[in-house]
């Protein structure tokens, strides 16, 4: 019988979210005012203002009186004032066990997950997470109720969606208590959760380095986008895009364990290395464009708060641009 594979420290984890926590809190609450302050619009049932159509608007939401009056296609903008579930789909499979920058990338998923939930976790807005690891198969679903979640092989956990800032904690140290499994992840089975059971309209926000094929979770994502505005956050290492000159490199697949050795010296090897890398990238952003689903990278060797802030602003100019009384 193996031992299971340890789990961080505690007091590391802990260490580690309050840094984080910290710092998102600095830079953040500068951007929380309006009606909502989340990452991407919150549906709602009361009518708000009127800006002209934009290509993708839902064109359940024309505004018939002002397009008449104006004669250019206009949208109804709704006020979310109820509570806004969100739910974060979480993954940890062991490629996300990986970084050459200031940050490995399990540690950005964590972050982009503090960032989200304190940009949400108010007014009574609910937020959940699922959380898929790796090792082969998925296992049935479990529920996680108190303490850190269960770890297994293929392990996919649901945090259930609570409201407060306390529950919030709790969520966050759960994440950042989960270790990852050897073996390879599902990333279309993990996404898949946020469609079953179904649940009403709200933010769904995928973290993932997508390095799964695009045909495993480009359909799960287009079913997502349905129901839900859909936020995909890719978290990316500088070495997956480009090779450095080191001379022989040896490397290990984090989720199969084959181990190869690369002569990094040869100037053709790297430039076909960035040639793939680059239509490698450019098909998780067409897949992306094409579930509709908002899309934010999020690389280790850059100041991801920093990405996140500009999104942030963007996101908000984009809603505001055309709007009218």
């Amino acid at each position: 019988m193996t031992s299971p594979t340890p789990r961080p420290a505690p007091d590391r984890s802990e260490a580690v979210l309050s840094r984080l926590q910290l710092l998102v809190t600095r830079k953040l609450d500068g951007l929380l005012q309006g009606d909502y302050a989340g990452l991407l619009p919150g549906p709602g049932s009361e009518a708000g203002e009127s800006r002209e159509y934009r290509p993708g608007d839902d064109v359940r939401r024309m505004d018939w009186p002002v397009t008449a009056r104006t004669t250019t296609p206009h949208v109804r903008r709704t006020v979310a004032d109820r509570e806004l579930e969100t739910w974060l789909a979480l993954d940890l499979s062991a490629s996300l066990d990986f970084g050459t920058g200031k940050w490995l990338k399990r540690e950005v998923v964590v972050a982009a997950a503090a960032a989200i939930t304190h940009l949400t976790v108010r007014g009574g807005n609910r937020i959940g997470a699922v959380i898929g690891t790796g090792g082969g198969a998925s296992a049935p679903a479990r529920r996680w109720r108190a303490g850190p979640p269960p770890v297994g092989p293929g392990v996919l956990t649901r945090l259930p969606a609570r409201s407060g800032r306390k529950e919030a904690q709790g969520l966050l140290r759960a994440v950042a208590g989960t270790a990852i499994q050897p073996g390879r992840g599902d990333l279309g089975a993990l996404v898949d959760m946020l469609n079953r059971p179904p649940r009403r309209r709200g933010v769904a926000v995928v973290v993932s380095d997508f390095l799964a094929p695009t045909e495993q979770w480009a359909r799960p994502m287009r079913k997502l986008r349905v129901r839900h505005d859909v936020l995909a956050i890719e978290v990316v290492d500088p070495r997956e895009l480009e090779l450095p000159d080191v001379g022989v490199l040896p490397v290990v697949d984090p989720e199969s364990g084959e181990l190869h050795e690369v002569q990094t010296a040869d100037p053709r090897l790297r430039q076909r290395y960035a040639e793939a890398a680059a239509a490698q990238r450019a098909a998780i952003s067409a897949a992306l464009r094409g579930a509709g689903a908002a899309h934010l990278r999020l690389r280790t060797d850059r100041d991801w708060l920093l990405d996140m802030v500009r999104f942030v602003a963007a996101q908000r100019h984009a809603r505001t641009r055309g709007t009218t009384r």
